[in-house]
């Protein structure tokens, strides 16, 4: 079904919400020269001005703070309708709103979503990609119906449940003194240029909780550098920046194609995590958000059976050299 919402307030709630044109034409997949002919053409519309234009900056004018009110609360009732007219037909359809943080919108979802999309076509998914905080945050001001984590939501206003086991492994170039190694002691991680994920990253969380546990505090680690994705410390651990951790979930493609790294075994620690779901506390959410989480429990299980590289698996990577 095609969207009932007016194509101009489509694209002024795109600019309310980002106060840019240019980041609302990219949300749209619109050049920003045709975001600014759409906002001048409601403008024009409706006989006010909606933006204050300052240089580069955008505010709302009181009128603009208005009509975002309205028509917000317009698009809650087009979704309603939409979803109201499917289910006359046993369908599901309408706009979900998800977020993932960065490890799990790159080598989780996109096979999920595809098995998803193949079920439900009528349902129009948008997905906001960040760091376990920025995904949190999100989700707490609502601005997603329902986030994929992978790190501990830490905060009051949003729940949370696991759906899927990760473990993070440490990898290293084949040309590091380690590569030879079937294993490295814990205490020996204090001693190599370490390549992290910024702060506010589930994985950075995870990887200083574990080795906390194990005795090496943070500021005993010699942090090198900080990535903001997985891709990024691979490519810098395969050129000889440093050692880091990494996903098994991220591995997958290396393991079919070969790869410039080995996974090191550290004795005495696997850290393990869960991937999780949250979500805003408060009322039940709506048969769209309910309809994807059972989707995703009951594939995902079956989907970790099919990608997730095993531990035997990995083992591969390093006899291949």
């Amino acid at each position: 079904m095609a969207s009932l919402e007016n194509f101009r307030l489509v694209v002024f709630r795109a600019v309310a919400e980002r106060l840019s044109f240019r980041k609302a034409g990219e949300d749209l997949y619109l050049t920003q020269p045709a975001v600014s002919l759409q906002i001048k053409a409601l403008e024009e519309d409706v006989g006010v001005q909606l933006f204050d234009r300052m240089g580069r900056q955008i505010a709302l004018t009181p009128a603009g703070v208005l009509l975002l009110d309205y028509a917000q609360q317009v698009r809650g009732l087009l979704d309603r309708a939409e979803r109201g007219i499917a289910a006359l037909n046993g369908e599901h359809a309408g706009e979900l709103a998800l977020g993932a943080s960065t490890t799990i919108a790159q080598y989780v979802l996109p096979r999920l979503l595809a098995e998803f999309r193949r079920e439900h076509p009528r349902i129009h998914i948008t997905l906001t990609s960040g760091n376990t905080e920025q995904i949190v945050g999100a989700v707490e001001e609502q601005r997603i119906a329902m986030g994929l984590i992978e790190g501990p939501a830490h905060s009051r206003d949003a729940g949370s449940e696991a759906f899927l086991e990760d473990e993070l492994v440490l990898i290293v170039s084949t040309a590091h003194e380690w590569a030879e190694r079937a294993s490295i002691a814990c205490s020996e991680m204090s001693a190599v240029p370490l390549l992290m994920r910024e702060r506010g990253s589930g994985t950075r969380q995870v990887i200083e909780m574990a080795l906390e546990r194990r005795g090496i505090q943070q500021n005993n680690l010699q942090i090198v550098m900080e990535l903001d994705s997985t891709e990024a410390i691979k490519s810098a651990v395969e050129a000889g920046l440093g050692v880091g951790f990494v996903s098994r979930w991220a591995l997958a493609k290396d393991l079919r194609l070969g790869s410039a790294f080995k996974i090191v075994e550290i004795e005495s620690l696997r850290i393990r995590r869960n991937f999780s779901l949250t979500s805003a506390k408060g009322p039940v959410p709506n048969e769209l958000v309910q309809e994807f989480r059972r989707f995703l429990f009951a594939h995902a299980g079956a989907r970790r059976a099919l990608v997730q590289p095993r531990r035997a698996e990995l083992s591969l990577i390093d006899k291949k050299g």
